[in-house]
């Protein structure tokens, strides 16, 4: 057995080694190749290309990596066929996988697509071709299956991952023992992104609605957990350049410890948005994006909807404050942080709603990802 996929980014990864060690217990002897990062090489992925490679966002941004993006995908493209998997996994990354996905279906190699494009948010015409790429898709949010059976599409929903690593109840506690804060102090964590384009448009704006928040409590600690050494370096720049006298605690990684021992959270719109969600926690969801970009997204009418936050989205309500594009400023940010807690009543409501929708994603993720893998390649083992 030779499995193939493709991880374009560290959220990618970790869904690839998850799903790898649960397709490991089917086919123990199985082969593993493809695109990917330390965690899918850790469980035994021979991985031809870092994934960082392909974690590019944006139309603009793309617009510039593309000439390389285009010969990564034909080198892959002809590295596969000539390996002719018996079934290739594209994790994420819709904008590389899909076309990739669409030349070897139609070279015979079943396809699976794991993690649904925001079909629910923009572009659902993606949805009525999606089953030219994959054979199947594996869904991380119930909302998206019913979108797909609209137009003909094998798609189902597996859960989350990061439901099943998050208690549903958490101890903050525990979590600042951890990190070494006082169970008595007041706690801000702030999340300006994972990708040094996210950081470059909200790095300044969110250091600067930390400052006065610190300015009007200075006893509130400012915790800023950092993806990479890149996204601190940058930051730390940032913090130089802003000439502020506030003080951040920087962390690397152990993001999941800081939002958990967090009283509340200023953060970028993305899957750090779910994580808050399945901490329960009070949170702003700040979102920015190129400024031409964002004018092409309009202007071409390509977002479907006006919540753009997974919380609120998968809630179909406003539970949480957003503040997008020219209503991302310091001042805005610094008021919607400032009323979280100002009504204990709507924090226990949103606490609850938080709870039924972990439940809801809490499925045994990659078991289940992996069981959806097996069936389809199941038609194919019983004709050899």
């Amino acid at each position: 057995m030779r499995i193939a996929l493709v991880a374009g980014e560290a959220s990618g990864d970790v869904l690839g080694a998850g799903l790898v060690s649960a397709l490991r217990v089917h086919y123990p002897d199985a082969e593993f190749i493809g695109v990917g990062g330390p965690l899918m090489r850790a469980v035994g992925v021979n991985t031809w290309w870092d994934c960082g490679e392909l974690a590019v966002m944006g139309l603009l941004e793309v617009l510039r990596h593309l000439p390389r993006l285009l010969r990564l995908r034909r080198e892959l493209a002809q590295r596969l066929l000539m390996k002719k998997p018996d079934v290739f996994i594209g994790i994420d990354a819709p904008d590389f996988n899909l076309a990739l996905e669409r030349k070897l279906k139609r070279a015979g190699i079943p396809t699976v697509h794991y993690v649904s494009p925001s079909v629910w948010a923009w572009r659902e015409k993606r949805a009525a071709r999606m089953a030219e790429s994959a054979d199947r898709v594996l869904c991380l949010f119930p909302m998206e299956p019913p979108i797909y059976a609209r137009h003909g599409v094998d798609a189902r929903f597996v859960g989350h991952p990061l439901a099943d690593h998050y208690p549903l109840h958490a101890d903050p506690s525990q979590a600042r023992s951890a990190l070494g804060i006082d169970s008595a102090a007041r706690v801000l964590a702030l999340l300006p992104g994972s990708r040094l384009g996210e950081i470059k448009r909200l790095g300044p704006i969110f250091i600067a609605t930390a400052a006065c928040l610190q300015a009007e409590d200075p006893a509130l600690q400012i915790w800023v957990p950092m993806a990479n050494a890149a996204c601190r370096a940058l930051f730390e720049q940032q913090l130089q350049e802003a000439k502020t006298c506030a003080r951040f605690h920087r962390v690397d990684q152990q993001s999941d410890l800081v939002m958990q021992a967090a009283d509340r959270i200023l953060l970028a719109s993305g899957t750090a948005a779910l994580e808050a969600l399945l901490c329960k926690r009070p949170m702003v969801v700040a979102y920015r994006i190129n400024a031409l970009t964002y004018w092409l997204v309009t202007r071409l009418k390509m977002m479907r909807v006006d919540r753009f936050s997974l919380p609120n989205a998968l809630a179909n309500e406003a539970l949480v404050s957003e503040c997008m594009q020219a209503d991302c400023t310091p001042p805005r940010l610094y008021l919607a942080v400032e009323a979280l807690q100002a009504s204990p009543e709507r924090m226990d409501y949103v606490q609850s709603r938080y709870l039924a929708i972990h439940q809801q994603l809490r499925q045994d993720a990659s078991i289940r990802a992996a069981e959806e893998v097996v069936d389809l390649l199941r038609p194919s083992q019983h004709a050899t």
